[in-house]
């Protein structure tokens, strides 16, 4: 099948099955003679299983891990366990940050109960003052870090 049609097969887009090819989680498809790529069977099912994946919330890396077992079906599968474990962690972590951003954005709209002129709002008043001395913004590759060794464990303070 050609990539338009593996796109409506699997509901995903011409440009994501692409960068899943250049991420080497998709083989390299065969070439027709009009230089069209040719998918088949083993591209759909694994396309499939990468977005069942996805839809799990799972990194590329770990993905990558999985279907490491699926390339080699005799290894030892406690990674694939592993794997799961870590993801497992990061997901009651990411509920937990959740829960507490969720908490500090119903505090910051407490603060202002009606209309007025952008300069009196309370809510950007406050969103313009750091919390605490403890405030410093984070490089964004340690902000919701989510693969590593398969996980990144952060290193700043709160985390």
């Amino acid at each position: 099948m050609k990539i338009g049609e593996l796109a409506v097969a699997t509901a995903t887009q011409i440009e994501t099955i692409r960068f899943y090819e250049r991420e080497g989680l998709l083989p390299t498809p065969e070439r027709s003679a009009g230089n069209y790529r040719l998918y088949d069977e083993r591209h759909l099912q694994r396309l499939v299983f990468i977005r069942r994946c996805r839809s799990l919330d799972m990194a590329l890396d770990e993905i990558r891990a999985l279907l490491r077992f699926i390339d080699h079906p005799s290894a030892d599968c406690a990674e694939v366990n592993h794997v799961l474990d870590e993801h497992i962690e990061h997901v009651s972590r990411r509920i937990q940050e959740l829960h507490a951003l969720e908490k500090e954005l119903i505090s910051l709209r407490s603060r202002c109960q009606a209309s007025g002129s952008g300069q009196a709002c309370a809510i950007l008043r406050e969103l313009n003052t750091p919390q605490s001395a403890e405030f410093v913004p984070r490089p964004a590759s340690e902000v919701h870090a989510h693969v590593g060794a398969v996980h990144r464990r952060r290193t700043s303070a709160g985390s």
